[in-house]
């Protein structure tokens, strides 16, 4: 049994591809507004807001457990993905690596969101992460319908 793998999922969205992009790439404060059952907080530890290499810190709900993650973003604009590599909190106990991908392509008139998390487990008794990948869908979702109400 490999300890490293990818779970993942995909979403339609009715926003715009740039629009969605740009919450995380330099609007991540506006996300415990729009998503707050599941995003309670995030705050800049190192960087700023949009900066490729800025390092924030999650406050987040997943199945009725809080967590506190804490990440290093690493943005790609040319492809719209947003990839958040893990460097502390709940998830680094059982996981090695964890980075969560967000990837945005353009659909019709909204956008096509593609989720996963690619990451390597502490033990083979740990879990994949499905859910944080329902987490990311959980955002997904209520983000879209902040933007929507935006337009």
């Amino acid at each position: 049994m490999s300890l490293k793998g990818k779970v993942g999922t995909e979403i339609e969205i009715k926003s715009p591809p740039e629009k969605f992009y740009n919450i995380f790439k330099s609007q991540a404060h506006h996300v415990p507004n729009a998503a707050p059952n599941h995003i309670q907080g995030v705050d800049v530890h190192e960087g700023d807001w949009e900066t490729h290499g800025s390092v924030k810190i999650w406050k987040y709900t997943a199945e009725g457990e809080s967590g506190v993650f804490k990440e290093k973003v690493e943005l790609d604009d040319a492809n719209r993905s947003i990839t958040q590599v893990g460097i502390e909190g709940e998830v680094m106990k059982d996981y090695k690596t964890f980075k969560p991908i967000y990837l945005v392509v353009p659909k019709g008139t909204g956008s096509l969101v593609k989720l996963s998390i690619e990451y390597e487990k502490l033990r083979e008794d740990v879990p994949a992460p499905n859910k944080y990948v329902t987490l990311m869908a959980n955002v997904t979702k209520d983000l879209d319908a902040h933007i929507m109400k935006s337009l």
